[in-house]
Parts: structure tokens; sequence; C-alpha cells
């Protein structure tokens, strides 16, 4: 296969993902639309020994009725993922490279690490009515790689030529995946959140879990994600000295890498702290992921550093 055969199946490998992805999306909405509610199924009664079987009037089952249909939300998103990933190694294979040169190319891994976080959820606890948001999400993020960011593959630089670029670059592709849905599921919170303390639990709000249990899942995530960020901040050190023969020099990507490290710390800390949680806390975990947002899309596409040739 050479290597335009390679880049149009790569090409065709994404657009795939997004199809299916589009198909997951529109399964979790039904799910999610029926979050709550019960189906009614007759019931056969016998009324006494010897005596004819008669209908019983409908009763509710222990199953929602859009369970289906986020169980095949939750399958086509698995497709989805999977398709993805061929479409990163084929594109990678083109490229003579690792897929992560440019901004569609880290845009696509992006999307993949916000699939891959979700579906590892899902292995430990049900997160199906999340899907919704999950995919819709990872539909934005793919729209924008292939209609406004795509560039045609070239050969690394010099200076990312290194392991560290493999280390550091992954670290990084999962945590923005984790932020990302910790994010989305900050969101949801302040709304369910809101519509508790004012006693208003009602239309698609009473679809979402408690804002107790939103709150502490958002809090699980960023405990797993801040260490990972950390060292991801490590390994971008060791490989700037690599690269750059300095480990810190307050390069607009590293102060926004800092900051955003900085503002995850604080909220761990404000965690930590009684009068802080709840409200408070989430605010501070939305700051973090606004200067994650503008270390990703603000430094690479519009601020000239050592970092903005490379889409990372």
């Amino acid at each position: 296969m050479n290597a335009t055969s390679l880049a149009e199946w790569s090409n065709v490998a994404v657009y795939s993902a997004m199809f299916a992805l589009t198909a997951a999306f529109i399964a979790f909405a039904v799910g999610f639309a029926a979050r709550g509610q019960r189906v009614l199924t007759p019931q056969r009664v016998a009324v006494g020994a010897g005596a004819p079987v008669i209908e019983a009037p409908p009763a509710p089952v222990a199953y929602p009725a859009g369970q289906r249909a986020s169980h095949i939300g939750l399958a086509l998103t698995w497709l989805s993922f999977g398709v993805l990933l061929v479409g990163l190694v084929l594109r990678g294979l083109w490229a003579g490279r690792v897929p992560w040169g440019n901004m569609y190319e880290f845009s696509l891994s992006s999307a993949a690490g916000i699939l891959g976080v979700y579906l590892v959820m899902s292995l430990r606890r049900d997160v199906r009515w999340l899907g919704l948001f999950i995919t819709g999400a990872t539909l934005l993020t793919l729209g924008l790689a292939v209609t406004v960011l795509y560039t045609e593959a070239a050969q690394l630089v010099p200076a990312l030529k290194s392991w560290w670029l493999v280390i550091h670059v992954l670290a990084a592709v999962i945590c923005g995946g984790a932020f990302t849905i910790a994010a989305g599921i900050t969101l949801l919170y302040l709304w369910r959140e809101r519509a508790e303390r004012l006693d208003r639990v009602t239309g698609v709000v009473t679809k979402l879990p408690d804002a107790a249990r939103l709150d502490t899942l958002a809090y699980r995530i960023l405990i797993f994600a801040f260490p990972l960020w950390t060292f991801a901040v490590i390994a971008g050190a060791i490989w700037a000295e690599n690269a750059w023969g300095r480990y810190w020099g307050w390069d607009p990507k590293e102060t926004w890498a800092f900051i955003t490290w900085v503002t995850y710390a604080g909220y761990l800390h404000a965690r930590a702290t009684a009068g802080w949680r709840g409200r408070r806390s989430a605010y501070i975990s939305l700051l973090g992921f606004a200067s994650f947002l503008i270390n990703y899309f603000g430094v690479n596409l519009f601020v000239n550093s050592l970092h903005s040739y490379a889409g990372l």
C-alpha cells in the first residue's frame, strides 16, 4: 500500500468513526430521553387452583425504556473508538512518525482520548447517561479537526524527534480526555445543583443523577488526571532539556501548562477545605479547564512560541 493509499484510508477511517459516533449520539439521545421511564408489560395471573389464566394490568419492569438504545450507543462508541485508532495508525504510517505533528493529528488524538477515558469509565460503572454529552463533545472535536485544522502530513523538526514526544503527548492526550469529561460533568452538576437548591427538579434535569453524585464523579476523575498532568509537565520539561538545552524557559506553552496545573491543584485543595466544596470548587475546576483550552487552542494557533509548529 503506497503513501497516497494510506492517507486516503486514514481519512476514510476518520469519517467512518464520525458516522458511527453520530449514530451513537442519536442512540444515546433516545436512551437519555427515556431515562427514568418504565416499560409496561402485561402479566398473566392465575386466580386460583384450576382457574384459567387471565391478563392482569400492565406492571412496570425493572429496566428503563431506553436501555436498549443506550446499549446500542455504547457499542457504537466502542466501534467509533476502534475505527478512529485505525485512522490514527494509518496517518502515522503515512507520515512515517507518530501522528502528533500538527493540530489536526493532535485533535484526532484528543477525540480518541475523550472516548477512551469514557469507555474505561463504562467498564467500572454505568455511565450510559453521560454518553449523549461525550459523543457530542467528541463529534465537535472531530468536526473542527476535519474542517478547520486539517493539514497534510510533514516530517517532524529535529527538536521533536524524541521518545519524550510519545511519553509527554500520550499523557497529555489522556489528561485532555479526562479534563473534558470532568468539565462536562461539572457543568451538569451546576445545573442539577441549582435545580435542587431552588426545588425545581423538573423536566430534563430529572434525568440526571443527583448533584452529590455528579460532584463526586467529577472529583474522582480529576484525582486521576492531576497526577498524570503533573507527570506530563515534568516529561515536557525533560523533553525541553533534550531538545533546547533547558528544562524550563517560560515559553507560552509551558506557562499555560503550569497555570493549568496550579488551577487544578487549587481545586483539589479547595475540595479538602470544607468551606470550598460544591459550587465554589466547581468554578475553580472550570477555570482549570478554560486554561487547558487556552493552552490547547490559543497558544498553538495564535501565539508564536517554540511549540507553535508542533501543534502540541
